[in-house]
């Protein structure tokens, strides 16, 4: 049953909506996919930011996509975090500005240390590309509050170092503090070895720094924003992050 606020059914009746910037690093290949959800799905206005520019001026929301940033060398991630456009995502974080980072970007946003953790290689060896089943953990932030606590969501993966690592301490933060947005699970919503694609610890697919205006997960709710697709799970998310702006 969906639980999506009636943004996703009429988003054209949010008269104050973010502008969103994607940005695209050299080896990003989920930008165009994070563009036309924002644009074609969500009715919100969007632009592509270059990883040389150095401002995000105008811009509400910052999305970094999924792909292989500079070919992944060093470690995921570790080269786009130098990248020009970091100094201003960093910038726009710490002012409260929404951030959301999706796979690579995730590992960006880790590498960046605007999320704590680590994302290393999935614990079977093996690049999955696959569907998923998550387990929202808290829907009162403002990239979940169209979900419910507990709803079990089927977004797409595609990653071959998607494993989240942290130490007991981060972890018990994280968990103690609510910053566990996604759990991987079963389709009933129980976390499991089976269920967890690639070895992540607690099964965490998605987290939120301190502020909950940063967000980063392996899955790809760009990639599940309409039934064509073969879910329109992933949208709550984006329409989460419009009602939370409007609400400002």
């Amino acid at each position: 049953m969906s639980t999506l606020s009636t943004l996703e059914k009429k988003p054209s009746k949010i008269s104050k909506r973010p502008k969103f910037a994607v940005v695209r690093f050299p080896g990003s290949n989920c930008d165009q996919d994070a563009y036309f959800a924002i644009k074609n799905v969500l009715n919100c206005p969007v632009e592509y930011v270059w990883h040389q520019d150095k401002s995000l001026k105008g811009f509400d929301v910052v999305v970094l996509p999924g792909g292989f940033s500079y070919g992944d060398y060093l470690r995921c991630g570790a080269v786009a975090r130098f990248s020009n456009i970091m100094d201003a995502v960093v910038a726009h974080a710490e002012r409260g500005g929404f951030v959301f980072g999706t796979c690579n970007g995730f590992q960006v946003l880790c590498e960046a240390h605007l999320l704590p953790g680590a994302l290393v290689r999935n614990n079977v060896c093996q690049f999955r590309c696959q569907y998923v089943n998550l387990r929202v953990e808290n829907n009162d932030t403002p990239y979940t509050r169209a979900y419910q606590v507990d709803q079990v969501i089927k977004v797409p993966i595609a990653h071959g170092e998607g494993c989240y690592i942290a130490d007991a301490s981060t972890l018990q933060t994280l968990e103690s503090s609510g910053r566990v947005l996604f759990r991987y699970t079963n389709e009933k919503g129980h976390p499991s070895p089976e269920s967890n694609p690639n070895g992540s610890l607690n099964n965490i697919a998605g987290i939120a720094n301190a502020n909950f205006n940063v967000v980063g997960m392996m899955p790809h709710p760009e990639r599940a924003c309409e039934k064509l697709l073969g879910s329109a799970d992933g949208l709550g998310l984006f329409t989460s992050i419009v009602t939370a702006f409007a609400m400002r």
